[in-house]
C-alpha cells in the first residue's frame, strides 16, 4: 500500500508568507509615501498655475494700451489671508465661493470680475488663458495671492507649498528671488 501525501501548504508557511508581505507593504508605503507625493503634485500644479498667470500677465501688459492691473483699485484684503501686513492681495479660497457651477465661474473669470481683477478678454488676440486657475486644496494658507503696483505696471503672485520636497529639497519659496521665504513668489517685482 502506498502512502499518498496531501501537497500544500501548512498554517505555519502561511503565516510566515503573510508576515512577509505585511512587511514588504509597510516598507513600500513608508518609502513611496502616498501622503507627500500627492503634495508634491499639487505644489507642481502650483508652481505650473503661477508660471501662466505670469505669463498671461506680461502679454496682458505689452499687449493691451492702458492696462489695469487692479481694476480701478478693486484688489482687496480678505480679511485673515493676507500674508503681510500693509499689503492688500486679491485671494480665493474654497470658501469664498459656494459650490454652484456659476459662482466657480465668476471667480474664475478672465473678463477682469475673477479673483484676480485683471481683464485678459481686452487682448486683442483673445485671452491666453481660459479661466484664472485655483488652487488645489484651496485652504488656510494654500491659495493663489496677487498684488500690483498699478503704477510702475508691476506684480507679484505667490502661492504656499505644503510637500517637503518644494519647501526644503528645492526650497523654490526661499530661493526664488523674492522677499518672502515662506510663499513662492513670481511676477515683475518680487517685493510688492
Amino acid at each position: 500500500m502506498t502512502s499518498t501525501a496531501k501537497k500544500g501548504f501548512t498554517l505555519v508557511e502561511l503565516l510566515i508568507v503573510i508576515a512577509i508581505l505585511g512587511v514588504l507593504a509597510t516598507a513600500t508605503v513608508i518609502v513611496l509615501n502616498p501622503a507627500e507625493m500627492l503634495a508634491q503634485a499639487r505644489d507642481s500644479n502650483r508652481v505650473s498655475d503661477l508660471a501662466s498667470l505670469s505669463t498671461a500677465l506680461g502679454v496682458y501688459v505689452s499687449s493691451v494700451a492702458s492696462p489695469d492691473l487692479d481694476a480701478s483699485n478693486a484688489v482687496t484684503c480678505a480679511s485673515g489671508i493676507a500674508p503681510f501686513n500693509g499689503y492688500s492681495y486679491a485671494a480665493v479660497t474654497t470658501a469664498s465661493f459656494a459650490t454652484t457651477a456659476a459662482s466657480v465661474v465668476a471667480v474664475r473669470t478672465v473678463a477682469g470680475a475673477g479673483w484676480l481683477p485683471v481683464a485678459f478678454s481686452d487682448i486683442s488676440g483673445g485671452s491666453p488663458i481660459s479661466t484664472l486657475p485655483i488652487d488645489p486644496t484651496g485652504t488656510g494658507d494654500l491659495i493663489y495671492r496677487y498684488n500690483c503696483d498699478n503704477t510702475a505696471k508691476t506684480y507679484e503672485l505667490n502661492a504656499a507649498f505644503e510637500s517637503v520636497k518644494y519647501l526644503t529639497t528645492l526650497d523654490l519659496d526661499g530661493n526664488d528671488g523674492g522677499d518672502q521665504t515662506t510663499f513662492y513668489e513670481v511676477g515683475t517685482s518680487l517685493t510688492l
